[in-house]
């Protein structure tokens, strides 16, 4: 008996006036009935018995629910069930199709394609059908314009990622649904065939923003008619794609308005050169690669030459081997760099920073130069340095935080040997001329003071504890004047108050909040009776 396999789609409200058509075969009389096991239960409706043709053709009641045939289809062909049925509109009339699937075969397509998942995605149990006009979500393979289309409500941004995709699916179908579209998110998928990326751009005609990190798409070659479908986009991802450079340098020739390109992830040693110059390109995130050597970062700069924004962070880059007027050549426009976590181990490379013309955002983070440093010290020393800059490590540098960090610099190298001062210590010399060490001053409260004890006739030198109170110096007192605590008065006299001596009357007060100082006195008298 043969066997029908598949997958339902959403249909309207009700049925309407619709036909069911199965390809290959003739569909023999017999019962079909409808149930929907998935959300409630092995529940089954009759509809009849249908009568039918050798024509393959049978029209259903305009009055049948539509949920009756989401996610679950029982046709009884013959006494027989066949299951999983694949529906989908084929016209105007919302006919179905069933898929026959020859007898025995289990065999199961390898991976889904771009419009099932969509379909999925918007099913009305994550996305239900709501009333009025571009409400409802359908598949419909109709041309784009039909009536179908208006019940569509796809956002403009879809993101697709991590769905097992790997083909596009009916291009139709893509076209009517799509055309809205302008960011896609096809991340994290197995999309291995650039023609099959293809397929599915070519159908989208105001995609500008394109998500393929995480596909194996280094499995393929890219060609220039492929990649010509690619021609509106402004916004690549191509992060963990594994993308070659030859892969890139064609993209690079049939993407005229591409602003933003992401190649992070990707294992590059080298860069490769591109044969034409990318003059729309703004900003390149290429984090975590192994570019280690500057020969290879200055590559970038004769490709995108006008290059605003350039991410390197987590290279391992170790030095900036070019000359001051190379550099103004090679990144003009450059505007903010982000070299995190790079390999940058002396200050001549900080200064070489100041070569940009344009430069204005600088991110300098995890780098070994500045480990040894404080983090006061780190952003103060790299403000100075960097005197054109107005935002360091996602931070805006306020007018006023500049001049301190200058000053800053100039006290930092004051007293080291004149061959060991950077050159640009002398500039800021001369911006504010030579500056005197700030005073140290110790705002931290003293711990003990040395005070005279004054009992009779006697005088003691001592040092007392701050941080004990009233009761307890009188405790420590005791053997010296040899009086009871009950029958003890203190006086505590400032050296340089002029009003006498104070009564020290509360015993739990901390001799701290006196304010008593090294050379003060305390006098000890007996309690009168």
């Amino acid at each position: 008996m043969p066997r029908y396999e598949g997958h339902s789609y959403y249909l309207p409200d009700t049925l309407g006036s619709c036909r069911m058509e199965l390809a290959g075969g003739a569909f023999q009389p017999g019962q079909m009935m409808f149930g929907d096991t998935a959300e409630r239960g092995s529940w089954q409706t009759a509809v009849g018995a249908i009568s039918c043709s050798q024509a393959a053709v049978c029209s259903f009641p305009s009055w049948l629910p539509w949920k009756c045939v989401w996610g679950f289809l029982t046709v009884l062909v013959g006494g027989a069930e066949v299951t999983s049925a694949e529906v989908t509109f084929c016209s105007l009339e919302s006919s179905w199709k069933i898929r026959k699937v020859q007898e025995g075969s289990m065999d199961q397509p390898s991976g889904r394609s771009f419009m099932q998942v969509l379909c999925e995605k918007y099913s009305p149990e994550n996305f239900p059908y709501r009333r009025g006009p571009g409400m409802g979500v359908h598949v419909p393979a109709t041309p784009q314009g039909s009536p179908m289309k208006d019940r569509l409500n796809l956002p403009s941004v879809l993101v697709l990622n991590s769905c097992g995709i790997t083909c596009a699916g009916d291009e139709n179908e893509i076209a009517a649904f799509c055309a809205h579209v302008f960011e896609l998110d096809l991340s994290d998928n197995k999309l291995e065939d650039w023609h099959e990326v293809s397929k599915i751009v070519s159908n989208v005609p105001h995609l500008e923003f394109l998500n393929l990190s995480s596909n194996p798409l280094s499995l393929s070659v890219l060609e220039r008619s492929c990649a010509g479908s690619f021609a509106g986009v402004r916004k690549l991802v191509l992060n963990n794609s594994k993308a070659s450079w030859e892969t890139v340098h064609t993209i690079l020739q049939e993407l005229p308005d591409l602003e933003e390109l992401f190649l992070c992830l990707n294992d590059y040693e080298t860069v490769s050169c591109s044969p034409v110059c990318c003059q729309s390109l703004k900003l390149l995130h290429i984090t975590d690669n192994n570019l280690q050597d500057w020969t290879e970062i200055r590559k970038l700069g004769i490709m995108f030459p006008s290059l605003d924004t350039l991410i390197l962070a987590n290279n391992n880059l170790t030095t900036i081997e070019e000359s001051e007027d190379s550099l103004a050549r090679l990144f003009p426009n450059l505007r903010s760099i982000n070299l995190h976590k790079s390999g940058l181990h002396c200050w001549e490379d900080i200064d070489k920073l100041n070569s940009f013309p344009k430069l204005e955002e600088v991110k300098l983070l995890g780098i070994p130069l500045l480990q040894s440093y404080t983090t006061e010290e780190r952003r103060k020393l790299l403000i100075a340095r960097l005197p054109c800059i107005t935002k360091l490590n996602g931070s805006i540098v306020a007018d006023g935080e500049r001049e301190d960090s200058e000053r800053f610099f100039i006290r930092y190298y004051m007293e080291l040997p004149e061959e060991e001062v950077p050159f640009r210590y002398h500039q800021l010399v001369t911006k504010y001329g030579k500056l005197e060490p700030l005073a140290v001053v110790d705002l931290r409260p003293q711990s003990s003071a040395k005070v005279e004890v004054h009992f009779q006739d006697k005088v003691e030198e001592m040092s007392i504890r701050l941080d004990q109170t009233v009761a307890e110096l009188k405790k420590h007192l005791k053997t010296v004047v040899q009086l009871s605590t009950s029958n003890m008065l203190l006086f505590y006299l400032d050296q340089e108050a002029p009003f006498g001596p104070e009564e020290m009357k509360y015993s739990s007060r901390a001799l701290h909040s006196y304010g008593i100082r090294d050379g003060d006195k305390i006098y000890v008298e007996p309690r009168m009776k």
